[in-house]
């Protein structure tokens, strides 16, 4: 029997009903650090505004992963978990995978030709054809637009891409490119947006914040963009990470000093001390100038916590190299530390090295440092046991609350944990509490002004 013309109108519209209703969802994987988290954000804050359902690392018909390639233990799981979503397509379970970030920047070739299952790679450059290919516009007045995955009152701040140090060990620049900064007026609209969100700490990132405004200004301008964040209401604490120690501008010690929003906290990455060491691994600085600048640091920022991290088993690495790292980190015991095991990258200046300290090695030696910074942190954290701090509260999880103080950053350092059984707090306050006991990086404490709560 024929269909009626009204019968074939009704078919059309509803098949064109049912595409709307079913719109596909875009689920974003984050792999690595708090720049992809970053990137991660922007990606989905695009794809929201162009009318997408987005998720991250829920459930979705498309995946996109935003992969990790600065060391071994970061390509090997951003591989595994590219092959994990490509089985599940093969599955039916997704209908398309896309791959972008720094692994794909770096070895698009490569992961071309030995996971070609997957629909497309993208460089970290790439973003608006990423968009174009999930259906979205590249929508440039978005300033400070971008779906927020990490609790909505913290944010990860970045104020400028790519790097121009010269490290020999790092593969960042051939994956991330020169370094470019962000206006500063820009970057204050999107601390203005993100404040407007519920946003109250900013986490400022960059691949080396303290080259900031070099390229557009001509001289460095971290100080001045600090002081105009400061500004922002809303914004209540600000933290800097990723602070090179070679020419780093001593001008933003004062604003440090000065601006109550600006944490008493630097994350200065020195990555070793032994000056053979620092020369092969092209450093710019020597142990005496880096103790130095440390001691300028906390004289001109009376009781800053100082993070740092450090590379072990670098080519040519002697055991005498490696005792002066640790009684380095002995002597000037960092507030916080963390440690890699040095990774032989392909075109960096350091892969011409041989990489002569076996494995074991390198594993044996991070494990001595971090043992010694857990006993470090152990005793700076019993010194804190009786004083009061000011706290975010971040979430709950099982039977606490979890938050910091000001003086540790998100992931990487102390959390101070209250018991949930017998106060309440709420996620996103500040909180003043008294501590009550610590171990090596947790910190127990209640909110001096909460009453213990009824127990029946």
């Amino acid at each position: 029997m024929k269909a009626q013309p009204n019968t074939v109108k009704h078919q059309i519209l509803n098949n064109m009903r049912t595409k709307s209703i079913h719109q596909k969802t875009i689920n974003v994987i984050t792999l690595g650090c708090s720049k992809n988290v970053y990137d991660s954000e922007v990606l989905m804050g695009q794809l929201k505004a162009s009318g997408k359902s987005v998720v991250h690392e829920k459930e979705g018909e498309i995946v996109v992963i935003n992969t990790c390639g600065f060391i071994d233990n970061a390509k090997e799981e951003s591989v595994q978990t590219i092959l994990e979503q490509v089985e599940r397509k093969q599955d039916g379970e997704v209908e398309k995978v896309f791959v972008t970030g720094c692994l794909s920047e770096r070895y698009k070739p490569d992961l071309e030709k030995e996971i070609p299952d997957v629909d497309a790679y993208f460089g970290t450059t790439d973003l608006p054809i990423l968009l174009k290919t999930l259906g979205a516009d590249y929508k440039h007045e978005l300033l400070g637009e971008r779906v927020n995955t990490t609790p909505k009152h913290y944010a990860y701040f970045k104020i400028s891409e790519g790097c121009d140090r010269p490290c020999s060990f790092c593969a960042i620049p051939l994956m991330r490119g020169k370094h470019q900064s962000t206006p500063i007026e820009d970057l204050v609209k999107r601390a203005q947006t993100l404040a407007e969100n519920g946003v109250k700490e900013l986490l400022i990132i960059a691949q080396d914040s303290t080259f900031y405004g070099l390229d557009l200004y001509g001289e460095r301008k971290l100080a001045a963009l600090l002081k105009a964040l400061c500004q922002v209401e809303g914004i209540e604490w600000i933290r800097l990470h990723y602070a090179f120690p070679t020419n780093f501008p001593e001008d933003i010690l004062a604003v440090i000093r000065e601006e109550p929003k600006l944490c008493n906290y630097l994350d200065i990455p020195l990555q070793h001390i032994a000056d053979p060491v620092l020369k092969s691994m092209r450093r710019g600085t020597t142990q005496a100038k880096t103790t130095a600048l440390l001691q300028r640091i906390r004289e001109q920022v009376p009781g800053i916590r100082i993070r740092t991290s450090m590379i072990v088993g670098y080519p040519g690495e002697t055991e005498a190299d490696f005792q002066a790292l640790k009684d380095f980190i002995q002597t000037e015991r960092f507030d916080r530390l963390g440690c890699f095991t040095y990774s032989h990258e392909e075109n960096t200046h350091a892969h011409a090295l041989e990489d002569d300290v076996p494995a074991e090695v390198k594993q044996q030696r991070a494990n001595e440092l971090m043992e010694l910074q857990a006993q470090i942190s152990w005793e700076l954290n019993q010194a804190k046991v009786g004083e009061t701090f000011q706290c975010l509260i971040d979430r709950k999880e099982g039977n606490y609350f979890v938050g910091r103080t000001a003086f540790d950053s998100p992931d990487v350092d102390n959390e101070v944990r209250i018991d949930a059984r017998e106060y309440y707090v709420k996620q996103g306050d500040f909180v003043a509490v008294e501590i009550l006991s610590a171990d090596d990086f947790d910190l127990y404490a209640k909110p001096v002004d909460s009453q213990p709560l009824e127990t029946s």
